[in-house]
């Protein structure tokens, strides 16, 4: 016959953390993450240095190229009686071929797709791709 001590050993009713103390979440220090900036800091900076700050590769704006685009479609709005436009003038790199071409339009842009291109000649209009800045052909001093 097993002893009353060998009965509830290991099984006490609060697991011999009494009944108030059992409650909250305080032996553990705290639920899920929390206290993550503070337990185990040493161990976390030597094991896991990656733990805390940011993550990944941001780019310098200043090396960012942003290229200005225009639709077909946005440049009869910005004509309007007029049948000529120099999209390079005003700041825009690329004429994009997205919507319809109404009119026989002269555009002079560094850049156009092929669709842009194709429908203003269609409408009796043309492209003239100005040279820009084309950093594929700089040689070194």
């Amino acid at each position: 016959m097993p002893s009353r001590t060998n009965r509830f050993r290991g099984r006490s009713r609060y697991h011999g953390r009494g009944k108030k103390a059992g409650r909250g979440a305080g032996k553990r220090g705290g639920r899920g993450n929390a206290g993550l900036n503070k337990h185990r800091l040493l161990t976390r900076l030597k094991f896991m240095p990656g733990h805390w700050g940011m993550h990944g590769f941001n780019r310098d704006p200043s090396l960012r190229t942003v290229h200005n685009s225009i639709n077909v479609s946005e440049i009869d709005q910005m004509l309007g009686k007029e049948d000529t436009i120099n999209l390079t003038e005003k700041g825009i790199d690329k004429l994009l071929g997205s919507g319809r071409v109404n009119r026989a339009i002269h555009v002079t842009v560094e850049h156009a797709s092929s669709r842009a291109i194709e429908k203003i000649e269609s409408a009796g209009g043309s492209v003239t791709i100005s040279e820009g800045d084309d950093w594929g052909e700089w040689e070194e001093e």
